[in-house]
């Protein structure tokens, strides 16, 4: 399994974007927390984390394509751990309709990656635009907002339900501290 110095030399050589960047980061975090609330492989889901969106750069015109070219890049880097290749293809699987995702590190993937967005726009809005100041209830009070941060999709996050067993705001509170732990890398 490649390393985090690894993933991330992957993930600054493929993205420029510092925004992007700091999206990865957040879904790193928040993957890191859920392998520990799953008992899962933290490592593993951290790496899927941080390098689900690597290659959104170069494939936003062609959304086909996205995942499968950090997926190329990564099998050239050696990688051949199919828990990471297939979690990485499952978060395109609307644009693909291949490798629909189908465990908990996959729906994680699934879930969060939306989360993330909703949760930045929270902070955003707050007075001193940062995160500690963000709690579940202003995530959840935003949320019935449709027109907030309106290309989010509730729909998606709201599977964690039913694919990881969490309600929704216990799935926002794992979300939220574990992008707070880490609010100086994502400027909030």
């Amino acid at each position: 399994m490649i390393t985090r110095d690894q993933a991330l030399g992957l993930l600054h050589e493929k993205m420029q974007s510092q925004n992007l960047r700091r999206h990865c980061y957040a879904v790193e975090a928040v993957m890191g927390a859920l392998a520990r609330h799953f008992g899962a492989n933290q490592e593993k889901w951290e790496i899927v984390g941080l390098l689900h969106d690597g290659d959104y750069e170069e494939t936003k015109a062609i959304p086909e394509q996205h995942t499968l070219k950090m997926v190329e890049w990564l099998k050239e880097m050696g990688e051949t751990d199919p828990e990471i290749i297939e979690a990485i293809l499952s978060h395109n699987f609307s644009h693909t309709g291949q490798n629909s995702p189908k465990n908990k590190l996959e729906w994680s993937l699934y879930c969060c990656d939306e989360l993330t967005g909703l949760i930045v726009a929270v902070a955003l809005v707050r007075p001193d635009k940062k995160l500690a100041s963000v709690t579940v209830e202003s995530v959840l009070g935003k949320w019935k907002e449709k027109s907030f941060a309106g290309g989010v999709k509730r729909e998606q996050i709201e599977e964690c339900e039913k694919e990881l067993g969490l309600p929704l705001a216990e799935f926002i509170q794992i979300a939220l501290s574990a992008m707070q732990e880490i609010s100086n890398e994502l400027g909030l």
